[in-house]
């Protein structure tokens, strides 16, 4: 039984101009002990079908699905307390924004804490105890002193390293992470991948990689899906999208990587290519 299981989800936000649909019928699913990776630009709707799985979308997203499964449960029939009870500590989400997800008027201790004393009955003292070894598992030296610390007092990897002790201090079965090495530099990057994978393999946590970065994709994946537009183009796994992409959208997305640049200048993905194009042969 796969862990999340998604078909035909589409969500649309209203506008002044009228309804935009961001996500257009994408199916999906993911399996305990499994990495998909979700690729594709910018505005391809990667991070908002996740945030509308969880629920986390404002009440203006109008959300449906034909099925939206997490462990077998419907999570549209869910009341809003049920969904509480989940988010958090069976599914949890890294940011994509470590320093803008948390909270500047708590430290980061506190901010652990709390996820521990939602979803368990942990009392104070094991709280701070569990947070200590959290800080530990995900590298941040002098644990005890830092959870005293506001996001502020913190760099970039350090906050995000904190998205990821809190994503993971209720052991989920599913973790989502949204562009998790953005705005890092090269080395911190890799850290923090390294880290991802291991946690993942050390717990069979189910893993989804959302990222316009392929190299990412190609570390870490054991599957791709790849969308364009709100929609999914191209559904298979990493070897076979590596050598032998199907669409012209993900050939020119491969095109696009950095070992390809001509003169200095990358490919523009789109250049000459129609939607029509695009979309033709794309997986529903």
């Amino acid at each position: 039984m796969s862990l999340l299981e998604i078909e035909n989800l589409v969500v649309e936000f209203q506008t002044a101009s009228g309804p935009f649909r961001a996500v257009d019928g994408v199916s999906l699913k993911v399996d305990e002990g499994e990495v998909l990776a979700i690729v594709g630009e910018s505005g391809s709707g990667k991070s908002v079908s996740m945030l509308a799985a969880m629920g986390l979308l404002p009440w203006t997203a109008k959300v449906t699905a034909d099925k939206l499964l997490f462990n077998g449960r419907d999570m549209q029939k869910m009341s809003d307390a049920d969904r509480r009870k989940i988010i958090g500590r069976e599914i949890s989400m890294i940011f994509q924004e470590p320093v803008a997800s948390l909270n500047p008027c708590f430290t980061v201790g506190y901010q652990i804490e709390e996820v521990l004393r939602v979803h368990t009955d942990l009392n104070r003292k094991a709280r701070r105890d569990r947070a200590i070894e959290l800080f530990q598992l995900v590298g941040i030296p002098n644990p005890e002193e830092r959870l005293g610390h506001f996001p502020h007092q913190m760099s970039g990897g350090q906050c995000q390293r904190v998205m990821i002790a809190t994503a993971l201090a209720c052991n989920p079965k599913l973790l989502i992470a949204d562009e998790p090495t953005t705005a890092l530099d090269v080395t911190i990057q890799k850290q923090i991948l390294d880290l991802l994978m291991k946690l993942q393999a050390e717990h069979g946590m189910g893993l989804i990689m959302i990222t316009h970065d392929m190299g990412v994709v190609a570390e870490t994946a054991d599957r791709v899906i790849v969308q364009y537009k709100g929609r999914k183009i191209e559904e298979a796994d990493v070897l076979s999208l590596f050598q032998n992409p199907r669409s012209v959208y993900t050939k020119a997305l491969l095109s696009a990587l950095p070992e390809n640049a001509v003169g200095g200048r990358l490919p523009t993905i789109t250049e000459n290519l129609t939607d029509q194009q695009i979309f033709e042969g794309a997986v529903r």
